[in-house]
């Protein structure tokens, strides 16, 4: 075989090397495919903007904001000081009242925060028995740390600016509620009705992905009507912790059920009680102290009611008691013999725990009928707890 001279193989070499240069000349000419990622919400409010600082819940346990309660989880965030004497009662009576309606989901795929403003008082063992004053679950906790860290974290979730005062007092009455994952976030007030609440949080924010409950037929839908003002002030500021007579009984556990407590109570006293119920617990009323006492040391925060709006609770008080009056559960002794419920709840008198009822009661919600006031002791005693769980957002907490 005959080798080629050297001159030729340069030569020839030289030719591929230009060829190769062009070819990749071209390619590199060519505009070239972007591979890029797209970014969710659950980036843009991730890590990088939430602080990841430490707190610690109402059993000393430390958790970070960011990786213990936030990353990937569905949440309700509260804050709230345990010494408020105005409507942080009501936010919280309002979140009891959505995890009673959410049940086990709480904790598990749904997640309640609540943070103290006022650190230096709420220690952890203050905050384990404020929980335990709204029932809280274990998904639930109530959670302490560095005063200037949590105003930056009040701040992040746009619950906070300098211009609301830095009293504690001044604080905004509003509760957060977000997917972290999706970065889908909404802020809700203490007036929201429970059942829409606890929809958006366990629905909505899920994105819809679990099964729809039973559908309802439109047309078996109850017929709006026009509700007055007393009304209107009972189902946003009283409702969450109180019912009258059966209706909401199941929800509104945190103070005692209203039916009578018009006839029960001289009406001096009650309008009282509903426009200063701080000041009579600081006066040690006989009537006031034991009530306290009764329902778990919840407070009557004081709402500052006007007049006007006083007298408009206390009116629909007495109506819808005389309405649920008209429909009290008929009951059968041992005997099978039928008779009504007593209502000794609805006569004035002086004594402080109702006996008579207990039995009755009982035996009512056994046969699934409403039950009357009387279905425990002391049971009309905070009567008017409730009462008053609002207008003060009609000015302190409207700029919120």
């Amino acid at each position: 075989m005959r080798i080629p001279p050297l001159s030729v193989l340069i030569a020839v070499t030289t030719l591929l090397g230009s060829a190769t240069k062009s070819v990749l000349a071209q390619d590199t000419q060519q505009p070239q495919k972007q591979h890029t990622r797209i970014v969710t919400g659950g980036d843009q409010w991730g890590s990088n903007y939430f602080p990841n600082y430490e707190l610690t819940n109402q059993d000393g346990k430390k958790l970070k904001f960011f990786d213990d309660m936030l990353e990937d989880k569905v949440v309700l965030i509260s804050f709230i000081y345990t010494n408020c004497p105005d409507a942080c009662p009501l936010e919280t009576a309002r979140i009891s009242q959505v995890q009673g309606i959410l049940g086990d989901r709480v904790g598990k795929d749904v997640f309640f925060w609540s943070i103290t403003i006022d650190p230096k008082r709420d220690t952890p063992e203050v905050l384990k028995e404020y929980a335990q004053r709204y029932q809280a679950s274990e998904g639930w906790q109530f959670l302490t740390g560095d005063e200037e860290q949590i105003t930056q974290l009040r701040m992040k979730l746009g619950l906070y600016s300098p211009a609301d005062g830095t009293e504690l007092e001044d604080h905004g009455l509003n509760i957060i509620i977000g997917n972290q994952a999706t970065g889908r976030w909404m802020r809700s007030g203490p007036f929201e009705n429970p059942y829409i609440l606890a929809r958006q949080i366990g629905d909505w924010l899920h994105n819809w992905k679990l099964p729809p409950t039973a559908e309802l037929d439109y047309s078996n839908a109850p017929k709006l009507r026009q509700i007055s003002d007393g009304e209107s002030l009972f189902r946003t500021r009283c409702s969450s912790c109180h019912a009258i007579g059966g209706a909401n009984a199941a929800l509104a556990k945190l103070g005692p059920n209203l039916f009578g407590v018009t006839d029960r109570r001289d009406h001096a006293w009650l309008e009282r009680w509903i426009r200063e119920p701080d000041v009579m617990l600081a006066e040690k009323d006989p009537i006031a102290m034991p009530m306290f006492e009764a329902y778990n040391k919840v407070p009557m925060p004081n709402m500052r009611l006007l007049p006007r709006e006083v007298e408009e609770l206390l009116l629909y008080l007495d109506e819808e008691s005389r309405r649920v009056a008209t429909v009290l559960p008929t009951l059968t002794d041992e005997n099978g013999k039928e008779r009504e419920a007593k209502a000794s709840c609805c006569q004035k008198s002086d004594e402080v725990v109702i006996g008579d009822d207990t039995d009755d009661a009982e035996q009512a919600a056994e046969e699934g009928g409403s039950t009357p006031l009387g279905i425990r002791p002391l049971a009309w005693i905070g009567a008017v707890v409730g009462l008053l769980l609002g207008a003060i957002a009609t000015r302190r907490f409207r700029r919120a």
